[in-house]
C-alpha cells in the first residue's frame, strides 16, 4: 500500500520499459514525490534503454519528479556467455517467456536501490511488476521475503510497492493513454538504437498495442529494412508525358 503522506518520496525502479515508465506516468498524475532509479548492468540493450529512461523522464518534466539516480551492478562476471551478455542467440518472437529469464534479476534489480533509499531516508520503492509475470522472483512471498531480509540486515524499513500487481497488460497499456509510450524501449536485440522488431520482448511490446487497441508508435528496425528492401526492388514509375 502505497503511503498517504503528501510529502513523502517514493523510489521507483525504471527500466525505459512501457510497464514501469506508465507507472512514473501513473505516480505522478496522483500527485506523489518520485525518486526514479536506473540499473546499469551492462547488458546488451541498455544502452538504448537508459537513453529511453532519459528521454521519457525529461518528456514529463515535473517538479515532483527527482533527477534520476544511475546505480551500477555489473553482471558480465555473473551471466558470462549468457545471450543477454553476448548479444548471441537471443530470444526471438517464437520463443516461451521463460526463455528471456535472466537468473535472480529482481533481487539484483532491487537490492541497490533499496538500500539507496534507507541511506537517503526513503521509505517505499515501487517496482512495475504485474500479476502475470511468471517467474518464481516476482511472486508476493518473494518480495515479503527479501524486503523483511533487507529491513532486517540494515534496521530499517523499506517496503516494496508492487501498484499493478493486480493489473493485466491491457489495463497498464490503458492506464498509459495519453503518455509518450512512443519514447520507451522494450527491445533486447537492438538495431541501429531501434528496436530490432524480432525479439521475444518486440513481441511482447506489439502484442500489448495490439491487444490494447493503441496504435503502435514504434519504429522497427525489421520493418523499416523490409520498406527499404521495397523500394530498391520496386520499378521507379515513368513520369513523362
Amino acid at each position: 500500500m502505497i503511503s498517504d503522506g503528501a510529502d513523502a518520496t517514493i523510489g521507483l525502479l525504471l527500466s525505459g520499459g512501457l510497464d514501469s515508465c506508465v507507472l512514473l506516468g501513473h505516480l505522478l498524475a496522483e500527485g506523489h514525490l518520485l525518486q526514479p532509479f536506473y540499473i546499469q548492468s551492462q547488458l546488451v540493450w541498455q544502452r538504448e534503454e537508459r537513453r529511453a529512461a532519459g528521454r521519457f523522464l525529461k518528456a514529463l518534466a515535473s517538479p515532483r519528479l527527482k533527477d534520476l539516480v544511475t546505480l551500477h551492478l555489473p553482471l558480465r562476471d555473473l551471466y558470462g556467455a549468457h545471450w543477454s551478455v553476448t548479444g548471441a542467440a537471443v530470444p526471438n518472437a517464437s520463443t516461451p517467456d521463460n526463455a528471456v529469464y535472466l537468473p535472480g534479476r529482481n533481487a539484483l534489480l532491487l537490492i541497490k536501490p533499496a538500500l539507496w533509499c534507507r541511506l537517503h531516508g526513503i521509505g517505499q520503492l515501487a517496482l512495475a511488476v504485474l500479476g502475470s509475470n511468471p517467474f518464481a522472483d516476482a511472486t508476493p512471498e518473494f518480495f515479503d521475503k527479501l524486503e523483511s531480509t533487507l529491513n532486517l540486515a540494515t534496521g530499517g524499513q523499506v517496503c516494496f510497492i508492487r501498484p499493478f500487481a493486480e493489473l493485466s497488460k491491457r489495463e497498464v497499456m490503458h492506464l498509459g493513454r495519453g503518455l509518450p509510450l512512443e519514447l520507451t524501449f522494450s527491445c533486447i536485440a537492438p538495431h541501429a538504437g531501434l528496436h530490432c522488431g524480432q525479439c521475444n520482448k518486440c513481441a511482447e511490446r506489439r502484442a500489448a498495442f495490439r491487444m490494447s487497441k493503441i496504435s503502435d508508435p514504434t519504429v522497427y528496425a525489421s520493418e523499416r529494412a523490409s520498406k527499404t528492401e521495397l523500394a530498391k526492388t520496386t520499378p521507379m514509375e515513368d513520369n513523362a508525358d
